[in-house]
């Protein structure tokens, strides 16, 4: 058990979902500490019916922290880890800028949680279009080996965060007024609009958010050898990111091994009845910690390729519930 823990990034988005997780899940500590930026440093928060002041984000700040779960931008966690790490405290990092350290660990509970307690100090929690990918090729994986994945993502403009969300309910209703549209957050109007572009160009027409996809995927299964297509579009959706996935592997998986497959794994949901229209969609998986599939069928045009459809919350499995899930291995392991 970590008897003192701390909440860094407490006040945004994630934060606040990290914050309802603890007391959801009854995380065990003895003291609880929130940081932020020194902008929001001297605010309050609830939490457990009692008034907490945030503080400012600082070295000294995690003296006597013995675990540290962070959500902020990279900047920060580039700076904040090694403040943490040096004074012994642990950190699960839900940041992109630890990701890909080698002598980091790149956890999703469901599906590597042995690599957790291989750590020096941080943990690192995956993007989120990645996290619900590998927990969806997990139970695939090991039935068939999987060779190839094709993905193409409709990530909602919650991941994002708030300044997202809101420029869809402010572009949307500009729109439908016939007023100009002022984008800022996302380079394009977002309403009634697609965007076949998240993050910086990166690798020979591939965005920053797809390569991570390939790269976080080859490090969560320890396989270089899995080859990842992935294609990234921002959508006109609140929260919940889908994914049309396809994945060829070594072994034939059937449709109805797969079904059996997908629900028999922890923390993935089936509703799968194309005939009856059900079938995962994001305004039915807000607000869950599952990862959701449907439209289980074969690819047509490959011998061992399976094809589905996949939803989940982004703000939750894609980034607050994987981080308090590592955090829960991590006090499973102290004991």
């Amino acid at each position: 058990m970590f008897d003192s823990i701390a909440i860094v990034g407490a006040t945004g988005a994630v934060g606040k979902i990290i914050r309802q997780l603890l007391v959801e899940r009854d995380f065990p500590y003895k003291k609880i500490t929130f940081l932020a930026s020194a902008r929001s440093a001297g605010t309050t928060i609830e939490f457990k019916g009692e008034q907490h002041t945030v503080k400012e984000l600082t070295p000294e700040a995690f003296d006597d922290i013995d675990l540290a779960i962070g959500s902020t931008p990279d900047p920060v966690a580039k700076d904040f880890v090694p403040w943490a790490k040096e004074r012994g405290c642990v950190v699960v990092d839900e940041s992109g800028f630890w990701r890909m350290d080698p002598t980091v660990p790149l956890v999703v509970p469901e599906v590597n949680p042995d690599a957790a307690l291989s750590h020096t100090g941080v943990i690192a929690s995956p993007n989120c279009s990645t996290t619900q990918m590998v927990l969806a090729m997990k139970p695939l994986h090991e039935a068939g080996k999987i060779r190839r994945v094709v993905v193409s993502t409709y990530q909602a403009t919650s991941g994002a965060g708030v300044a997202g969300q809101a420029e869809l309910v402010d572009s949307s209703r500009a729109a439908l007024e016939g007023k100009p549209v002022e984008n800022k957050t996302f380079a394009h109007s977002i309403a009634f609009n697609l965007i076949p572009q998240i993050g910086s160009e990166k690798h020979e027409g591939y965005t920053s958010e797809e390569m991570k996809m390939v790269f976080e995927t080859q490090k969560i299964f320890g396989d270089d050898s899995i080859k990842v297509c992935p294609t990234c579009v921002r959508v006109p959706v609140s929260n919940c990111h889908s994914e049309s996935i396809l994945v060829e592997t070594e072994k034939k998986i059937t449709v109805a091994e797969a079904r059996e497959l997908f629900a028999a794994t922890p923390g993935i949901k089936v509703i799968d009845n194309l005939s009856a229209g059900e079938y995962p969609m994001p305004k039915d998986c807000d607000g869950d910690d599952a990862t959701f599939i449907g439209r289980i069928r074969e690819d047509l045009s490959c011998e061992n390729g399976l094809a589905f459809w996949c939803v989940s919350d982004n703000l939750r499995k894609g980034a607050a519930t994987n981080a308090v899930q590592i955090a829960e291995l991590l006090v499973a392991s102290s004991k």
